[in-house]
């Protein structure tokens, strides 16, 4: 069994190969390689936005960056950095990963934003979601959250490794082997 804690850092959690562009507009465009046939979109980066571009065939492409965050009520952040513990079969073709937040701050605005509907690993490849979510009360009063994501297949447990990897820089956590 593993784990993952929180460190105290004073440190930038922006990656030295990230820069920040000044307010712009930017249309991103169907390519002639992708299967998606959607509407181009207009996004406007602002000076928190990071972002990669490059300029090819005298065009300029961006790919945007997302903090990779958590959230139990969709479009909701969650603020309070949890426990992480991680399990994985001998041969490696499934695992599990337990979460547990003490005091979530999503129980400070529950009652304005909504229920919980799940458990959102949200970074730049997409979401990763889980609805294995349990509250835990103490007189009452909720004290914290337990959320499980079984991992059935090497490709899903490399793409949470993924997410993990970028979650905890952006967080401070730290791997513990047991």
């Amino acid at each position: 069994m593993a784990t993952l804690h929180s460190l105290a850092s004073t440190t930038s959690t922006a990656s030295s190969h990230l820069h920040l562009l000044p307010p712009t507009k930017l249309t991103l465009h169907r390519s002639s390689l992708s299967t998606f046939h959607g509407r181009s979109l207009t996004l406007k980066l602002t000076l928190g936005s990071a972002s990669r571009c490059q300029t090819l065939r005298r065009r300029r492409f961006c790919i945007a960056m997302v903090q990779p965050k958590i959230q139990f009520i969709q479009g909701t952040d969650e603020q309070t950095v949890p426990d992480v513990r991680l399990t994985k079969s001998r041969d490696g073709s499934n695992g599990m990963a337990i979460f547990r937040f003490e005091q979530p701050s999503v129980f400070d605005s529950s009652a304005e934003v909504g229920d919980i509907t799940g458990f959102y690993m949200i970074d730049e490849e997409g979401v990763i979601q889980s609805v294995d979510v349990n509250a835990k009360f103490v007189n009452g009063k909720p004290a914290g959250i337990e959320a499980k994501y079984v991992m059935r297949t090497p490709r899903e447990w490399d793409r949470f490794m993924r997410f993990m990897e970028r979650y905890s820089n952006a967080n401070g956590l730290q791997f513990v082997k047991k």
